[in-house]
């Protein structure tokens, strides 16, 4: 690792950095520098170099606000290659809050070491794709006229896109057959038989267009479950993938419109999306310690969470099934036992652990799409841990984990359908799939 000049720290400046959202010193000295969280970190395990564990990646942080170093190209690499999966907050055993710091520091990278017009247009472009659910739509509709003409099958076989990995990697996570049906779901679904509560559901971005069928099934067990579920037209984005890449004033513009979206009626507000729900829960952080604020992030809960707790008329399904931990739903919310309730209380299912479970896919966020060599090298271990399994079913709750998994799995000759858990819950309901 290159020095750079020192850096005293001046007026307005902490460092290298300047006092706009600061990474917290607290959290950062927090670390005792232990090692527990290297064999938790994917790229550590990868790479070997300790510039690309956690706490190197602190050490790194805490130079650069101590004005030993500048935010060299160097620096900044290291911590690109971080996939913020927050293994390393699960392991440490001296709370420090890794996901924060290194959002933080990301929003300063973006403000003070400006990366080359290529990179950051890219960036744009991923985070105005995604986010935005009409602009994705169209990409999609694309998509299906680029599936239907047989091109994606020439692009393929030739592999013309080898020589252009990220292109590569975007091209590659396409399903392989079309989404479900995205008729909008009703504003309002009546619970069936005593009434539990009023959710609102968080439709998600990427959610909504790619997995339709996850949110209905979502709506329909939740009022299986006894809710009333509310779903807000015009919903937005809960701005997690701008928090993720240092966007953090657009992350809390996003954060303030989507507060709006959800009134104090509800008693719980559920996502089907780990990136999504982790994101949401941190936004008093993020947005000030407002009521409001605070009210909307106590509410969130993953929906495995509230079905958990639900006596569900499932059917038999003979099945063998496996899990794979949502490094945001695992390591960010905590949630693990709920997931693997769900899947075993469905008569005749199997369910078998797989090996490191919550090791990252390499999904990410768009982190497979902007570190693509990585993210396949991690991809390759979780698809060798799963064939392993032998399981016929994979699941999982995060869309990017579901199109990660997918593609591995199917670029390796996997045969394993790649499901959220509520698409396998709703299977198992004795109500045909799209009624109620």
């Amino acid at each position: 690792m290159s020095i750079g000049s020192e850096t005293p720290a001046g007026a307005g400046q902490l460092g290298a950095f300047d006092l706009k959202d600061p990474p917290d010193m607290d959290g950062i000295r927090a670390c005792v520098h232990c090692g527990i969280c290297l064999p938790q970190c994917p790229t550590y395990r990868v790479l070997g170099e300790e510039m690309d564990s956690p706490r190197g990646r602190i050490y790194l942080m805490r130079a650069a606000a101590e004005g030993r170093l500048t935010l060299t190209r160097t620096l900044v690499r290291h911590l690109d290659l971080c996939l913020g999966c927050r293994a390393c907050e699960t392991a440490c055993p001296s709370g420090v809050p890794f996901g924060r710091l290194l959002e933080a520091t990301r929003g300063q990278i973006e403000r003070r070491a400006p990366r080359p017009l290529a990179e950051r247009l890219l960036l744009g472009a991923l985070l105005g794709l995604f986010s935005h659910p009409k602009r994705l739509g169209w990409a999609l509709g694309a998509a299906r006229v680029y599936r239907r003409s047989g091109l994606q099958r020439l692009v393929r076989a030739t592999r013309l896109l080898a020589p252009f990995p990220r292109l590569r990697a975007m091209e590659a996570l396409l399903p392989a057959s079309p989404p479900g049906s995205d008729r909008p779901l009703p504003e309002v679904l009546a619970p069936r038989g005593k009434k539990r509560g009023t959710v609102g559901l968080l439709l998600g971005c990427v959610q909504r267009l790619v997995f339709p069928r996850v949110n209905a099934e979502t709506a329909r067990l939740l009022t299986w479950a006894g809710y009333e579920v509310l779903i807000p037209r015009e919903q937005g984005c809960c701005g997690a993938l701008h928090l993720h890449t240092g966007r953090i004033d657009e992350a809390r513009a996003l954060a303030a419109r989507l507060l709006t979206r959800f009134g104090r009626e509800v008693d719980f507000i559920v996502t089907n999306s780990a990136g999504c729900g982790s994101a949401m829960r941190e936004y008093p952080h993020w947005l000030g310690a407002d009521r409001d604020v605070e009210a909307f992030a106590f509410k969130v809960r993953d929906v495995s969470e509230l079905l958990a707790e639900a006596d569900l008329p499932l059917q038999r399904l003979d099945l063998t099934v496996t899990y794979h931990d949502p490094c945001h739903l695992a390591h960010g919310q905590r949630v693990r036992l709920e997931p693997r309730k769900l899947l075993a209380a469905i008569p005749g299912v199997r369910l078998v652990e797989l090996a490191d479970s919550d090791l990252c896919c390499g999904s990410a966020g768009v982190y497979s799409l902007l570190e693509p060599e990585m993210a396949d090298r991690l991809l390759e271990w979780k698809v060798e841990r799963i064939a392993a399994t032998g399981a016929g079913i994979l699941a999982t709750g995060n869309p990017g984990c579901l199109l990660q998994i997918a593609r591995g799995c199917r670029e390796r000759g996997v045969a394993i359908e790649v499901l959220h858990p509520v698409e396998l819950l709703g299977r198992a309901l004795p109500e045909p799939e799209g009624n109620g």
